[in-house]
């Protein structure tokens, strides 16, 4: 694979990390697909393309809307129809909210808005807003934009193990490190650092067994990781 394939392979990971990923990791989330983006020659020279002459705050404007009764403090939010637009004014969205000019918890619960839940929202503005956006830049570059090989199948290998250590009575300590643990793995898989994936996976071992929770599934968790 190229370096440049590594890369888009790379950015895909950090948006597919941040779809997946809890709500209290989304800032770290989103420095994760600008930092893909800023290291890649071809990403910069993209998003360069589509965001010159982008007039952010006109659209900001017309897809961040509010409705009608000025007493719900809840709005709506759209997608530009064009693809190029729809890059561009996510890619802008994600600058302002790493800023700091967006703030994240206020934006999720006025546009995004499920129950109150920052969590619930912020799945639905994953879901809404960075899929598509990670979908068609990975669109771009056939060759390279596909997240589903090794890595991708380790992410999703991981994400069944944060479900199944929840299911262990653990003590907050036991469980802390595991979340700590996982959350550095995830990180890892979107930079595709394999290096630092083994050295986690070794402690993650130990706990697993210090408080036996080792199983069928585990099993195949490591092997994944020998694949990377």
């Amino acid at each position: 694979m190229s370096e440049k394939q590594i890369n888009i392979e790379r950015f895909m990971h950090a948006c597919t990390g941040l779809i997946e990923g809890k709500y209290n990791e989304a800032g770290e989330g989103i420095r994760n697909v600008l930092a893909a983006i800023a290291s890649n020659h071809a990403l910069v020279e993209m998003f360069t393309a589509v965001v010159h002459g982008f007039d952010y705050a006109q659209a900001r404007g017309q897809y961040l809307r509010f409705p009608a009764d000025k007493g719900s403090a809840h709005g709506a939010a759209f997608l530009p129809p064009e693809r190029d637009r729809l890059v561009a004014f996510v890619f802008c969205l994600l600058v302002d909210i790493d800023g700091g000019a967006i703030l994240l918890d206020d934006f999720l619960l006025r546009y995004f808005y499920v129950d109150g839940s920052y969590t619930a929202s912020f799945s639905v503005f994953a879901e809404r807003v960075i899929r598509p956006f990670r979908d068609i830049v990975g669109d771009c570059f056939p060759s390279a934009g596909e997240a589903n090989g090794a890595f991708g199948h380790f992410a999703e290998l991981l994400s069944a193990e944060r479900t199944r250590i929840g299911r262990y009575a653990l003590r907050e300590e036991e469980k802390d490190a595991a979340e700590l643990l996982l959350s550095r793995l995830f990180d890892a898989s979107a930079r595709l650092d394999s290096g630092e994936i083994g050295a986690l996976m070794v402690g993650y071992r130990y706990l697993l067994r210090y408080f036996g929770g080792e199983d069928a599934s585990t099993e195949e968790l490591f092997r994944a990781t020998s694949e990377l």
